[in-house]
């Protein structure tokens, strides 16, 4: 099969780097241009890639190539719906940053654009790829633990406002301002709207949807978000599996504009831990574990270097062959919106304080 045309817009988002190296060198793919929405991004692109056309918007880009046939939005949640339109518009196959919208008259209306034009739009959730995950995905469907009982994940990390300042401004990073809690000056849009990992794959390892969910907020560790930064999340769901996740910013964090050696305060960055138990048994998982650390530059203390880069691959790979034989993605839009209603639900009982029934 032909290599796929392959193009980037906004460049804004925090994982955009993350795929400078598939996208130049998987022979499956043919990258084309990229599209940034304002001039620091532009500049941070072109001291980081060569040969590839930037253009100072989407549809310059588009105009100049039309022979693209596929989008990467790297850009912020705020952006996706408008940028779905111009795909749609042109036929352009979507690969959506993690969070499409969280409105969800805007994730309707994503859906009919896609579902009118014969679109694959596949939701970019890259923890379904990690190596690890595959194998706790295996040994629940091959029921080596036994009958699933409870599911506990964390999925904590320093905070990317800093070098993506975005996702400290709840008007983009939500989609609106709405105040988290009576009383209290935050807004949604923080350590929430970044991690919806974990709770798209409990409904994967479970095979089942939310029952009831209970959510708190913590006090920030960072007094000048306007957002929230630690929470956690307990719940039940519909085939009785009880869970507890921690989706939050407790990761401390220079507070660099561009990502880099130095970045995290203690040596890793990122933690995702699963712990499943099983009528029969236990596994628990450390998702990133595998990385490199050494002791150095900038700031004489230990670093990381990371060594997941399969699931970026496998990532890729697996939208390639949704657009080649016109198949529906893992994480498509109808199946994910689920996901987003259940994080909406966390914020509603953090402001009511209550459990919430789904």
């Amino acid at each position: 099969m032909k290599p796929l045309k392959i193009a980037m817009m906004s460049m804004t988002h925090g994982h955009t780097r993350k795929y400078y190296q598939v996208l130049k060198e998987n022979p499956k793919l043919d990258w084309v241009a990229v599209s940034t929405a304002n001039d620091t991004v532009k500049e941070i692109f072109l001291n980081s890639v060569e040969g590839i056309p930037c253009y100072d918007s989407e549809i310059e880009m588009l105009d100049a190539h039309p022979e693209i046939e596929a989008v990467v939005l790297a850009s912020e949640n705020s952006d996706h719906l408008r940028q779905m339109k111009l795909c749609a518009e042109r036929g352009i196959h979507i690969l959506s940053m993690k969070i499409p919208t969280f409105d969800m008259e805007e994730y309707d209306e994503m859906i009919e654009l896609v579902e009118k034009n014969n679109l694959v739009c596949q939701i970019e959730l890259e923890m379904h790829y990690n190596p690890v995950i595959l194998r706790l995905k295996e040994l629940v469907k091959n029921n080596e633990i036994g009958e699933l009982k409870s599911f506990n994940a964390t999925n904590i990390t320093l905070s990317p406002v800093w070098a993506f300042p975005w996702q400290g401004v709840p008007e983009k990073s939500y989609g609106k301002r709405v105040q988290i809690k009576e009383g209290d000056h935050r807004f949604r849009g923080g350590a929430l709207c970044d991690h919806p990992h974990i709770f798209d794959m409990i409904r994967h390892m479970t095979n089942s949807d939310f029952d009831t969910i209970y959510a708190e907020v913590a006090p920030n560790i960072r007094p000048d978000l306007e957002e929230e930064d630690m929470l956690s999340v307990i719940g039940k769901m519909k085939n009785g599996v009880v869970f507890s996740l921690d989706p939050s910013w407790s990761k401390m964090e220079e507070r660099l504009p561009v990502p880099g050696p130095g970045w995290e305060v203690f040596p890793k960055r990122m933690e995702v831990n699963i712990t499943l138990n099983g009528e029969n048994g236990s596994v628990m998982a450390d998702c990133f574990g595998p990385n490199v650390y050494h002791n150095g530059c900038p700031n004489d203390r230990y670093t990381v270097q990371y060594t997941y880069f399969d699931e970026w691959v496998g990532l890729i790979d697996e939208f390639y062959d949704n657009i080649r034989n016109n198949k529906l993605p893992l994480i498509n839009l109808k199946w994910h919106k689920k996901t987003i209603e259940v994080m909406n639900a966390v914020y509603e009982s953090i402001s009511t304080g209550a459990p919430v029934k789904l």
